[in-house]
């Protein structure tokens, strides 16, 4: 069984990924603002109410991993934020908003939990087809499509800064996905895919993709957007 962080579990994606992960028997690591009353309840799911945004939150995941479980075989950095307006009427604070928990988050959970990686552990990010280079783009996205973008770059060099000590990073870009936030983003569109069924597709990779890929973007997407 496997040590699990999985960040944005409120809702969507990471809600059901961290089900899914505790009903198999792993021990969960639940990481979001809000928490959910069946995450909580969950005998597999340990469950931190953090802002990936404010530095000083993430003290608890140190303090939970030092004095709990001692190491991490799996992250999945789930979370995100996303602002739709037009370019012309977004401000530097939208901008950093939205990078603060798509970027800076992620880099910073990281970093904090370095200690507690060790060789055949899996770090996977979330990213979008929006943030693929020669993808389809959307007007109202640049905000979140280009902060996805930066986590691919961040994984595939942290990929090769860890590839000695055996610590895989792999990005999954997403396309879409019948979610809350999909909903912010393109109001009324029904996604292909739910997300149960792309919580199931992450499980599998997340457990054992590392096995072939490191500093690897998949594409996972059936329809556009």
């Amino acid at each position: 069984m496997k040590n699990i962080i999985i960040t944005g579990t409120s809702r969507g994606i990471g809600y059901e990924l961290a089900l899914l992960f505790a009903n198999e028997g792993h021990q969960v690591l639940a990481i979001s603002r809000k928490i959910p009353k069946e995450l909580m309840e969950h005998s597999n799911v340990s469950c931190l109410s953090v802002d990936l945004t404010i530095a000083t939150d993430l003290d608890k995941v140190d303090a939970f991993l030092s004095q709990t479980w001692k190491k991490v075989d799996i992250i999945i950095h789930n979370a995100g934020s996303l602002v739709n307006k037009p370019f012309s009427e977004t401000t530097q604070e939208d901008f950093e908003n939205v990078y603060k928990v798509n970027v800076f988050g992620v880099a910073n959970l990281t970093r904090v939990c370095l200690p507690y990686l060790q060789s055949g552990s899996h770090v996977v990010s979330i990213s979008s087809m929006g943030g693929i280079q020669g993808s389809m783009k959307f007007a109202g996205l640049s905000a979140y499509s280009s902060s996805k973008g930066a986590l691919i770059t961040l994984s595939e060099l942290l990929a090769e800064e860890f590839k000695d000590k055996g610590i895989a990073f792999n990005v999954l870009a997403i396309g879409a996905v019948n979610t809350e936030m999909l909903q912010e983003a393109f109001p009324g569109y029904q996604a292909p895919v739910s997300a149960r069924e792309m919580a199931a597709y992450i499980y599998d990779f997340a457990l054992k993709g590392n096995k072939y890929q490191n500093g690897k973007i998949i594409q996972v997407s059936s329809s556009t957007p």
